[in-house]
C-alpha cells in the first residue's frame, strides 16, 4: 500500500499498518526470482554443486525446507511485532530485520530449486501462526518485544548449528547458505540486546522451543 503523499510511518493508522504487513506476508510467500543484487549476494553462487546420492540430496532438501519455513516464520514474527510496536525506532528496527530475513528466504528458495524440491506446503500456516505470535509478543511492550527477538535469534543460531552438523559434508552450497544465515541471525540477536531487550522468562523460552519443534517436524516432511 502506498503511503499518502507527505506521510511517514507515524502517520499510518493501525488499519493501514495491518494491510501493509499482510501485503508483505503475501510477498514473502510468493516465489519470485532474485533481483540482480540478491543474485550477486547469494552465498552459494561461486561454489560447485557436489554429486550426492538420492539419500544425501533428500536430506539436504529436507533441512533447507525447514530453513525456508523458519524464514517465513521470521518474516511473520517481525511483521506482527512491528504492527503493534509503540516506538517508531523499534518498529523500524524490526522492519529492517525483516527485510534482511527476506534475503534468507530467497536463498533457501533458490537452493531448494537447485535440489529439485519445493518449499513446505504449510508455509501459509507458518506465516499466519507466527504473525499472531509476534503480535501478541509485541503487545507486552517494546522491551519485551526486543527480548522476544533476541531469544528467537539465539534459538535460530542453535538450530542452524545443528543443521551444519547434519548437512552432507560435500554439500558446500547448502552449507554456505546456512553459515551466512547464522551470522546474520546472531547479529540480529545482538542488535536487539543492544537496543534494550528484556530477557524472557524460562517458561516462555521453553514454549518457544516446543513451537519451533512442531514447525521443524512439519516442514521437513511437508
Amino acid at each position: 500500500m502506498a503511503a499518502p503523499r507527505g506521510a511517514n510511518q507515524r502517520d499510518y493508522s493501525p488499519a493501514d499498518r495491518l494491510l501493509m504487513r499482510l501485503q508483505q506476508g503475501l510477498q514473502a510467500l510468493a516465489p519470485r526470482p532474485p533481483d540482480a543484487g540478491e543474485a550477486a549476494a547469494y552465498p552459494a553462487a561461486r561454489l560447485p554443486e557436489a554429486p550426492m546420492d538420492r539419500r544425501a540430496r533428500s536430506r539436504a532438501a529436507g533441512l533447507m525446507r525447514v530453513n525456508h519455513a523458519g524464514e517465513v516464520s521470521a518474516q511473520a514474527l517481525y511483521h506482527g511485532q512491528a504492527l503493534v510496536s509503540r516506538d517508531p525506532k523499534i518498529r523500524q528496527h524490526l522492519l529492517q530485520a525483516a527485510e534482511e530475513e527476506r534475503s534468507h528466504l530467497q536463498w533457501c528458495e533458490a537452493r531448494l530449486s537447485e535440489l529439485g524440491e519445493r518449499p513446505s506446503r504449510l508455509s501459509p500456516f507458518w506465516y499466519v501462526g507466527s504473525f499472531a505470535i509476534g503480535a501478541v509478543a509485541g503487545l507486552a511492550g517494546d522491551r519485551w518485544n526486543l527480548g522476544f527477538v533476541e531469544e528467537t535469534e539465539r534459538q535460530v543460531v542453535e538450530h542452524l548449528e545443528t543443521h551444519l552438523e547434519q548437512l552432507p559434508q560435500d554439500d558446500q552450497r547448502s552449507r554456505a547458505i546456512v553459515e551466512a544465515m547464522k551470522a546474520d541471525e546472531a547479529r540480529h540477536g545482538d542488535e536487539a540486546a543492544a537496543a534494550g531487550a528484556h530477557p524472557l522468562p524460562m517458561p516462555i523460552r521453553a514454549l518457544m522451543r516446543r513451537v519451533a519443534g512442531v514447525m521443524k517436524f512439519g516442514a521437513y516432511r511437508l
